[in-house]
């Protein structure tokens, strides 16, 4: 139970915290005005190096670098990492959203454009208004409220129709498979079209040609990689 003296002490500190979500999206803000067309990477952060997913997430980070895409992680390990891997070996932007975590959270050694962030909320709208794209490895809690955030924005039209690629057939079926049945067709939840918002694919040729083709549809500049090694 929350004391009178808690709750005064709340009142007291909050307001200040103000000033450090400001300082959180002033200093992001800057930073991130200057990395142009970026592509978000998504995944568990406690996928090793070993595994297949981690090793395609390196190549197809490495992909996009090298056609002129910044690349967005949360900066951590796991997918993360392998992302961010990737696009410094395509000499590309490899940009590392790192969150301050009592547990598991360490920023990984691969990106070039690190920042740090305290609030969810602030490091989640960097990932949103900074990107034109969006890919989504397999991944626990975090990932499934990335792409729930990203999907509404796009669904609702507050964002363009970004391409969101879920990268893993098998892993994501069965969700694709719920809100096929229980969403849309038994309760009417999410219109018809609604899940036309996903590529879904096993490689990465189909991740890149999804978003290589909105890039060309949109004519969006790219920065040359080499001007950034």
């Amino acid at each position: 139970m929350t004391s009178i003296a808690d709750t005064n002490h709340f009142l007291r500190e909050d307001p200040w915290r103000i000033f450090r979500i400001m300082a959180e999206f002033v200093d992001s803000f800057e930073t991130m005005s200057k990395i142009g067309p970026a592509v978000s990477v998504f995944g568990s952060a406690r996928m090793k190096p070993g595994h297949p997913y981690y090793k395609k997430s390196v190549e197809l980070s490495r992909q996009l670098a090298r056609e002129g895409l910044a690349v967005i992680t949360g900066g951590g390990p796991g997918v993360m990492e392998a992302a961010n891997k990737g696009a410094a070996q395509g000499k590309g932007r490899s940009v590392g959203l790192n969150i301050e975590l009592p547990f598991e959270q360490q920023p990984n050694a691969y990106a070039n454009v690190p920042l740090d962030f305290h609030y969810f909320f602030s490091r989640k709208v960097c990932f949103v208004k900074y990107s034109m794209g969006f890919v989504y490895m397999p991944g626990g809690f975090g990932t499934l409220d990335e792409l729930a955030e990203v999907a509404t924005l796009v669904q609702t039209e507050r964002l363009p129709p970004f391409p969101l690629v879920l990268f893993g057939r098998e892993f994501w079926s069965g969700l694709l498979r719920w809100m096929r049945t229980q969403m849309r067709d038994k309760n009417g939840f999410i219109g018809k079209t609604d899940l036309d918002l996903f590529t879904v694919t096993d490689s990465v040729e189909g991740a890149m040609e999804a978003i290589m083709t909105y890039v060309r549809q949109e004519g969006l500049p790219k920065h040359v990689p080499e001007a950034f090694a």
